[in-house]
């Protein structure tokens, strides 16, 4: 990214349109998608998949729990059936593999409503704002077990944002959009990226999920790039490039092994010198290099803006 051109400039120049925003496309697709099948029902009859991203029962047959939701409910004593238990291993198992927080890049709704803060916010010129600490979104989530630990009820998922504005497109518009205004004026305003990124307690159990998964980006080429920045102008949590795109004296591996990583596909998305990919976890190699290795041979990086 430079003064005169946009974020993507090069990567569109070189690739293509389509190229530059291939993961962009699939995002959206994927949420705009899950969206259809669950109001399909009560929409037109159509019942392939019933109930919501709490808890659903495809064609029938197959039942998907959220983990998050059921660690809240047995948290509150209840005793839980064996589809809610299949259902959420199923779902567990998916997140270990493909990474937790794809559930926030590819499914959770309010992305396209924090996704779209940000890009106003962008077009007006409003800084960043207050930058709250990541680690404040671990102890909301501690604070969301433990409540519902003492009160004996799920008392998040009376306020879940992701909860209401999903049960509220499918079964009926309430009080929904005023938490939806609520957080877009917060990410727009008050703090860039803030709700997915520091305090969303949804994010932060995929987050400890990730931490583990299989599928990670990897800045597998990273000795081509040039130091356009436009990575970290796109992705939702930049902090987590820094390590595999320079590594420490080229010791660490080109693969993005933070659970924050939401693996959205933006960086592969506009980098002209294809950088990224998606990769394993483990084809994670580290070159050790000697003291006397000249800083001009390693890795360059300004740092982010």
């Amino acid at each position: 990214m430079t003064i005169d051109n946009p974020v993507g400039y090069d990567a569109i120049r070189d690739k293509g349109w389509l190229a530059a925003h291939k993961w962009l496309l699939l995002r959206r697709f994927s949420q705009i998608a899950l969206l259809a099948l669950f109001l399909a029902g009560p929409l037109a009859g159509w019942w392939i998949v019933k109930g919501n991203l709490s808890s659903s029962l495809t064609l029938d047959v197959l039942p998907l729990s959220d983990p998050y939701v059921l660690l809240q409910s047995l948290a509150a004593g209840h005793v839980l059936g064996l589809t809610a238990l299949t259902g959420a291993a199923i779902v567990l198992v998916f997140y270990l593999i493909v990474g937790g927080r794809v559930y926030c890049s590819f499914v959770c709704p309010m992305n396209i409503v924090t996704d779209a803060a940000r890009w106003l916010a962008k077009r007006l010129d409003i800084g960043k704002g207050w930058v709250p600490l990541r680690k404040i979104r671990l102890w909301l989530l501690g604070a969301t077990l433990l409540t519902a630990l003492v009160s004996g009820t799920m008392a998040w998922e009376l306020i879940n944002p992701v909860t209401i504005l999903h049960r509220s497109l499918v079964f009926g518009i309430g009080y929904a959009w005023t938490i939806v205004l609520a957080i877009f004026l917060f990410d727009m305003l008050v703090s860039r990226r803030g709700w997915c990124g520091h305090l969303c307690p949804v994010g932060a159990f995929y987050g400890l999920v990730g931490a583990i998964s299989l599928v990670r980006v990897s800045a597998k080429l990273r000795e081509q790039c040039n130091d356009c920045m436009d990575c970290f102008a796109v992705c939702p949590e930049p902090h987590v490039i820094t390590p595999a795109l320079r590594g420490a004296d080229n010791a660490t591996g080109p693969v993005i092994l933070s659970g924050d990583c939401t693996n959205c596909g933006r960086c592969i998305d506009v980098c002209a010198k294809d950088v990224f990919n998606f990769d394993l976890r483990f084809n994670n190699p580290t070159l050790r290099v000697s003291g006397d290795v000249d800083a001009s041979s390693k890795p360059s990086l300004r740092k982010a803006t």
